[in-house]
Parts: C-alpha cells; structure tokens; sequence
C-alpha cells in the first residue's frame, strides 16, 4: 500500500511523529545514565522501574477512552500533556523534578498510543496493515539514526534547548490534530459512545477489561511479549551503563597517523544510532521477506536473535564486535515489530479495538518496568552475570510463544 494512497489522517500522523522521533531519540537513550550520574546508580533502578506503572495505567485509560471519545480526542490529550512535560522538564533545575516530568511524559505517550494504533487498524484493510506499521517504523527510527551521536553532545551540554525543542514539535503536533486530523471511530463504537453517560464510562470499561483478561489466549500472547521485550528494552536501560562503564575509548579507525578516536559515550551513542540506521533501511524489507512467515515463527525468531544478540555483548567490548552484535539484536527487534502491532489488530474485536490496544500495551509497560532491574542487579552482579538472565528471558519468551499458538490454533478468535 503506497503512502500516497494513505487516508490523510495517515499521512499528517507519519509526519508529525517522525518529527518527534528525531528530537526523542536525541534525549531518550540517555535518561538513564543522567539519572545514574545525579541520583545514583541503584536508585536510578529503581527509579526507572516506576514510570512503567504509571505507562499502565495511561495505557488502560487511553485504551478505554479511544472506544468513547474517539481516537482523536485521545490522541489530543495525551499530546498536550507531553508538551506540558517537556516545558516542565525544560525549566527544571532539580534532578527529582526532571524525574516527574519525565514520568508524566511516558504518562502522555501512553494515553495517546491505543488511539494512535487504533487509527491505524480503523482505516487500513488487514492484508496491508504490517506494511504500514512498518513504514511508520522506519519514519520513527528515522531520527533514531542521528539522534543519539547528537544527543551524546546536545543532552549533556544542550539540554534546556533541546527539551524546549521537543515542547515546540510536540504542539505545533497538537494544533495539525486539532485541525487535520478527523474522527475514525467504527459506528459499532459510535452507538456505544452515543447512549453512555459519561458516569457509566468507567464501570462499563472496567467490565469490558474484565472480559479481555478472562482471555487466556491474549494473556499468553502478553505475557510471552513481556519476556521478550525485556531483552530488547536493554538497549536504553543496562547497555548504556554497562558501555560507559566497561568499554574503554577506542579509535573507530586509523589511517596512517590518524585516528578517529570515540569516548565510552560516544560508543554507545553510535551504537543506538547504527540500530536506528538499521531500522531506516531494512524495517520494510524485511517485512516484505517475512510477509508470508507464520506469525509463530517470526515471534521465536525474534525472541532468539534478540535474547543472543543481547548476551553476545557481554563477550567481547571491540567497537567493532559491538557493531556486529547489534546487528543480531537489531534485526530480532525488526522481525517482531510491524508482526507485533498487526496480530493484535487482527486479533481484537472492532467495537473493543481501543481496549484492546491499551492493554497490549502491557507487555511494553510491565517489560518496563522489569527490565530495569538489571540496572539495580548490576551494582551486584557481574555483567556475564546480567547478560545470562537477559539471555534466560528470551528462552521463556519462546517457550511461552510455543504454548500461544498451540491454543490460538484451537481459539482462532475471541
């Protein structure tokens, strides 16, 4: 399905996201070693195993209000409070205070994603709609590619600028929605939202989430993508400590007497951005290569190059062994992504696809919230130590993938 032949809605989302992304990713990959360097290495653990749970809970809400404001509205919530937290962030002069403001952006992202995703599904036939997650994949990672060796110099030295940036991008996002962007809801949705008091909208949604966790094969589905995300998520998590901390500066390259000497920062900063790069040039075609996979299949793929990927890291710390590395775990991420967002869209009935969205989410926010403890382990642990448990993950993750499929094939449907 070609871009020019997207619904309109599509097309400004595209934009205004890929935009974002390239500010995000220039902040994003960072947070973590900030909050190491000003509260500590442990409490920076277990301070980021916080803002997952308030992702959850944005997540539940966004999801059950796609199904009764509509999309848009949502998707106009959950961008304006992030502007808000950027400004908060920006005018910031204490470490604790960034931490909420942080939190409260990770709030906004996640009230606005089930709706974002619910689009999505609302205007685009089922046969095309991994190609499309795709293409919105590689626009996201887009800024991915320059964002961190960027944000290796402009978020330690630059970071008011930058977080200003990030607010301005975010509304000028906010004002396209509000005046571009238009209404998808399904009419199965719509006579819902129509007959609902706003007083009943709660209890009703807190019902209809009953039913969905009663779903066992969905909790399968979300707890299988828990464990497989928690490698993966390390990208942003123990890798930046574990290369600040244990891989030395080292020349990228000689020629003759010159050399192209990189710090541990900045190691890690190109790595991201060589995972970002990545994205940029193979996200589609490899959804294209992967387009007549069983969906199974694809999971476990993923799940193994990524749990391997991760723990090779651990072996040796050559820049250019790193590369390498990220290549498996990269591609593991790849797979997974445009099959992850297209299983549920499939999957989810179309009066409850906002619910369901918010609590696919789940897995993203409970692998959130998870996942940093290897940060915390680590003032403990040893990095083969870390690495092994990050590798061990991956195996349940398949296991669990195997005992999904084998119920999805005598469930085929909710």
């Amino acid at each position: 399905m070609k871009i020019h032949l997207w619904d309109h809605n599509l097309k400004v989302r595209l934009l205004g996201e890929g935009l974002f992304n390239l500010l995000f990713w220039m902040y994003f990959p960072f947070i973590t070693v900030y909050f190491s360097e000003t509260l500590g290495q442990s409490m920076a653990g277990l301070l980021m195993t916080v803002p997952p749970i308030f992702s959850l809970i944005g997540s539940l809400l966004g999801g059950a209000l796609t199904d009764r404001l509509g999309r848009r509205p949502v998707m106009l919530i959950g961008a304006s409070f992030q502007t808000l937290m950027f400004v908060l962030f920006a005018l910031s002069s204490s470490a604790w205070i960034d931490y909420i403001a942080f939190i409260g952006i990770g709030l906004g992202k996640a009230i606005y994603s089930p709706a974002s995703n619910a689009m999505v599904a609302d205007l685009v036939p089922e046969q095309n709609r991994r190609q499309v997650f795709a293409t919105f994949t590689t626009a996201n990672n887009i800024g991915a590619v320059l964002g961190p060796a960027l944000g290796a110099v402009f978020f330690f030295h630059y970071r008011q600028a930058l977080l200003w940036t990030c607010a301005v991008i975010l509304f000028l996002y906010f004002v396209a929605i509000y005046f571009i962007v238009q209404e998808t809801l399904p009419p199965s949705s719509q006579r819902l939202k129509d007959r609902s008091l706003i007083t009943r909208v709660f209890k009703e949604q807190w019902k209809g989430y009953g039913l969905i966790f009663r779903d066992k094969v969905f909790l399968v589905y979300i707890l299988a993508g828990i464990f497989a995300l928690i490698p993966i998520m390390q990208l942003d998590l123990y890798l930046p400590v574990y290369v600040t901390s244990h891989v030395p500066t080292q020349a990228l390259f000689t020629w003759h007497d010159v050399s192209f000497v990189l710090s541990s920062k900045e190691i890690y900063g190109w790595l991201v951005g060589f995972n970002g790069l990545l994205f940029v040039l193979f996200i589609l075609p490899v959804t294209h290569w992967f387009q007549h996979w069983k969906e199974r299949n694809v999971f476990i793929l993923s799940a193994l190059l990524s749990g391997l990927g991760t723990f090779f890291v651990g072996l040796n710390n050559n820049i250019w062994f790193l590369f390498l590395v990220t290549i498996v775990f990269t591609f593991g991420e790849m797979v997974r992504s445009p099959v992850s967002q297209s299983f549920i869209s499939n999957y989810a009935p179309e009066h409850a696809r906002g619910q369901y969205m918010g609590v696919d989410s789940m897995q993203y926010t409970i692998g959130k919230f998870l996942a940093p403890l290897t940060v915390f382990l680590s003032t403990w642990v040893p990095p083969m130590g870390i690495f092994s448990l990050i590798l061990i993950m991956a195996v349940i993750s398949i296991a669990l993938y195997m005992c999904l499929f084998k119920l999805y094939v005598k469930q085929p449907g909710v």
